[in-house]
């Protein structure tokens, strides 16, 4: 199998020579400033830093204020580099305000890459959790515990009515002892001869003496001896 060919991307190369242009414009402009020796190469290395830095964080985390701000800041300083090198400033008598920025340039390139190295934004994300499989069983969920039933209060027996007592049946009236009819008469002639003494009619107690028989014996007979004593008394 054949190996391919090396192939020489057009882009990679245009990085290259832009990379190596701004490094060198930035080296000039700190020796200019004054940064000599080593301190000199240090400067383009930290800016080139800071701006990979802020670049990774967008493209890692997504936009935010943090990274754009500290990307505009180091893209600044390297365009500001390669313009100021171009013959617009006079380099053999920087300004002040040239050698103040070169000055503090390393405080805040550090602040800028701690601040993206180590900022608020960084989180853990918490894996989501993961849903249950089709064959799995579904957790047992407790049921809601159901009230006691209350007990139904039992109906107040009322209580029965009072059963009033029968009244006893009147006791009939003892019956009237039978009287025989000789007696009748006999007690007739009595009254009649106590009316015809006396001239009034003779009574219940007095016609049970002059006969001799119990009281209820001289009812039964007075009884039938009324009407035809009340004959004899209207005679």
């Amino acid at each position: 199998m054949a190996r391919p060919a090396f192939r020489v991307d057009a882009v990679l190369v245009q990085a290259v020579i832009a990379g190596a242009l701004s490094f060198a414009h930035l080296h000039e402009l700190a020796d200019a400033a004054g940064q000599t020796g080593w301190k000199a190469w240090a400067y383009p290395i930290s800016v080139d830093l800071l701006l990979v830095a802020a670049w990774r964080r967008l493209r890692s985390d997504g936009p935010s204020r943090l990274a754009w701000s500290w990307f505009l800041i180091a893209l600044v300083a390297s365009l500001g580099a390669n313009v100021a090198t171009a013959g617009f400033l006079d380099l053999a008598h920087p300004p002040a305000w040239l050698r103040f920025g070169i000055a503090g340039w390393p405080a805040l390139a550090f602040l800028g890459g701690t601040l993206l190295a180590h900022s608020a934004e960084d989180r853990v994300q918490v894996p989501p959790a993961s849903a249950p499989a089709a064959n799995d069983p579904a957790p047992d969920i407790p049921e809601p515990s159901k009230p006691a039933p209350v007990p139904e209060p039992e109906p107040a027996e009322i209580p029965a009515a009072e059963e009033v007592p029968a009244l006893p049946a009147a006791e009939p009236a003892p019956a009237a002892p039978p009287v025989p009819a000789a007696l009748v008469d006999h007690a007739r002639k009595v009254a009649d001869d106590h009316h015809a003494r006396t001239g009034t009619r003779i009574d219940v107690d007095t016609l049970r003496a002059r006969l001799g028989v119990p009281p209820q014996l001289a009812d039964a007979i007075a009884a039938q001896l009324a009407p035809t004593d009340k004959e004899i008394t209207h005679a």
